[in-house]
This record gives C-alpha cells, sequence and structure tokens, in this order.
C-alpha cells in the first residue's frame, strides 16, 4: 500500500494563504495527504483568514505559523509555493516529485475599511478552495 503523499504550502509569512491552503486541504481531502504550511519569513497567524475560513466551516484557528526551516531534510512530494516572493526564495526541497506556483494575491495587504478588506479575504479565500479542489480532481 502506498503512503499518503506529502504536500508543502508555502508562503512569505505562513499568516494567511498558505495557511487557508492547508486548511482546504484537509477539508477537501481528510487523511488522503500529509499536509503542511510554512513561510519563509513566518508571521503571526492572520484573523481574517481565521474568520474568513471560520465562515465556510474550515477552522484554522489553532494553526500556527512555522518556519520552513522546521521542515528543512524533510521530503515532500510536492511543495506549492502561494506568493511570488516565496517562490523567487523557495529552498530546494530534494527529493520533491513536483514544485508548483499558485500566485494569489496577499489578502493582509487589504486595505480600506473593516468590510472591505474582509472582502479581500474572502475572495482569496474562495480563489484557494477552486483551486484546492482542481487539484484534487486531478489527483488520485
Amino acid at each position: 500500500m502506498k503512503d499518503r503523499r506529502s504536500i508543502l504550502f508555502l508562503c512569505t509569512g505562513n499568516s494567511c494563504r498558505s495557511q487557508m491552503a492547508e486548511g482546504f486541504l484537509r477539508h477537501f481531502a481528510g487523511d488522503r495527504f500529509d499536509v503542511a504550511s510554512a513561510g519563509t519569513r513566518p508571521a503571526i497567524l492572520n484573523p481574517g483568514a481565521v474568520d474568513a475560513m471560520r465562515e465556510v466551516g474550515v477552522d484554522i484557528a489553532q494553526h500556527r505559523s512555522k518556519s520552513v526551516e522546521e521542515f528543512a531534510g524533510q521530503r515532500f512530494d510536492h511543495v506549492i509555493t502561494v506568493c511570488d516572493r516565496a517562490r523567487e526564495s523557495c529552498p530546494i526541497f530534494p527529493g520533491a516529485t513536483r514544485l508548483d506556483h499558485w500566485p494569489f494575491d496577499d489578502p493582509a495587504e487589504a486595505t480600506g475599511t473593516s468590510e472591505e478588506r474582509l472582502a479581500v479575504f474572502r475572495r482569496v479565500r474562495d480563489e484557494i478552495a477552486a483551486r484546492i479542489q482542481r487539484f484534487l480532481g486531478g489527483t488520485r
């Protein structure tokens, strides 16, 4: 029996996009994958990401931002960068079968009223959910 494939979502801060991607992959795929997320310069988990995910029934409130260095030497089948800055500074993961780049806007950079900022989190959340569903549709 084949072991589960391991997926790492990587962004700069590991505070929004990679956390949402990790949450959605766990939510949609259950235990089909070993999934993690990390940042090249980790920051604090963004409350806007937590709120936006909670609205669709995915709880990431207990997630924590992790440095990519925590995964040094670990083998991943698939490494997916979700922001351009992480792609530019993505470390090498020996043994990674696949490296992909899924660029998403950074909702943490949204400006305006709290409702306008939340709208950006919702849009990016929905884009990530759709991309994860396409990914799962092509994975067996």
